[in-house]
């Protein structure tokens, strides 16, 4: 699903690049721009939205399943820390993955954008992608797979946290999961910007 979306969209922006660039005679710049926007703001944002939309509500809905059947007070019971055996996990298989997704999406969109430059564009394919390796810098991958991790720690506890508090049986367990869905979205985007505004300064 991230595969599909990525290349999809790096074959989106470089089209439309070369529309803008063509305005100021700036279509060499297509590399560059593309390669800058999957792995700085693309690639980890729209692998995050995609993992929000699965990933948090299926941790909503598993947790709270649990939740409303009782079977965490059970646990709890038995002496079994709940955040411990549940939670934590979660949050540490989120963290460490999602990095991993966003790199291969970034490989995944920039060869879109690749791909459309030398097949609808007329790009030089040995130019286009020395002008990609030229220009991209380490400080842009590592500021997509530092949003990457951020975002699947939101992931995995608004997922978390929802289903842990969620009550009312069946009702409670679907309003939890919009709900993690939802806050899990608004998150990222949000602190996608701070951690921008935060690398840019």
């Amino acid at each position: 699903m991230i595969g599909l979306t990525a290349v999809f969209i790096g074959a989106a922006l470089a089209l439309n690049i070369y529309v803008g660039g063509a305005r100021f005679n700036a279509e060499s710049f297509v590399p560059n721009i593309v390669v800058l926007g999957i792995t700085r703001e693309l690639g980890p944002v729209l692998a995050g939205l995609m993992l929000a939309g699965r990933v948090s509500a299926g941790i909503a809905a598993e947790i709270g399943t649990m939740r409303v059947t009782e079977q965490i007070d059970a646990m709890t019971t038995l002496s079994t820390d709940p955040f411990k055996f549940l939670i934590a996990p979660r949050v540490l298989a989120a963290v460490l993955t999602l990095p991993v997704l966003v790199a291969v999406a970034d490989i995944i969109g920039v060869m879109g954008g690749y791909l459309v430059a030398v097949n609808s564009l007329d790009f030089n394919g040995a130019t286009y992608l020395r002008n990609t390796f030229n220009f991209l810098e380490t400080q842009d991958v590592v500021l997509g797979l530092t949003k990457a991790a951020v975002f699947g720690f939101i992931i995995a506890v608004m997922g978390a946290y929802q289903g842990y508090n969620s009550s009312g049986g069946a009702l409670g367990v679907g309003r939890a999961t919009t709900n993690a869905v939802v806050g899990a979205i608004v998150l990222i985007l949000a602190v996608n910007y701070l951690i921008t505004a935060f690398f840019v300064e």
